[in-house]
């Protein structure tokens, strides 16, 4: 929902991807709302790729890379305690939709998770190894 900028709609109102998305198991939902359609915009190309937990095939860190009318937009999951968006990475690749865009070092560890599957540094260097094979899946590479 966050990579394509969805909107969802509830009982009570509409809440942009952006805004609904507030922590670990937190969202903008009030007490009684529900929601009621997701609604998202069509991408030119879009790639998910994920690092897998060996164990849990969670992901340790999945992105999610996708180019709409609007822009390029990309979105990290299970690195952090909710799903974030990286404007360093969507700048650059609006430049330049291609792997060798993604620029390196782009999150900061001390925001990202560290346990025993995987330390914040790593974490951090995944995001761009991931984001890389997102756009060359997304190029249908």
């Amino acid at each position: 929902m966050l990579a394509l900028g969805a909107i969802i709609t509830t009982n009570k109102r509409k809440i942009a991807a952006d805004d609904f998305f507030k922590g670990l198991f937190e969202t903008a939902l009030e007490t009684g709302e529900l929601i009621t359609a997701v609604t998202f915009p069509t991408a030119k190309r879009a790639g998910y790729i994920k690092f897998k937990n060996p164990a849990s095939r969670f992901a340790l860190v999945g992105v999610f890379v996708a180019e709409t009318a609007s822009g390029v937009r990309v979105a990290v999951t299970g690195a952090a305690s909710c799903v974030f968006r990286v404007p360093a990475i969507e700048k650059a690749l609006t430049g330049k939709f291609d792997p060798e865009a993604v620029p390196a070092n782009t999150v900061k560890a001390d925001s990202l998770n560290s346990d025993l599957h995987g330390s914040a540094e790593y974490r951090a260097h995944l995001i761009t190894v991931m984001a890389k094979r997102a756009v060359t899946q997304a190029l249908g590479k």
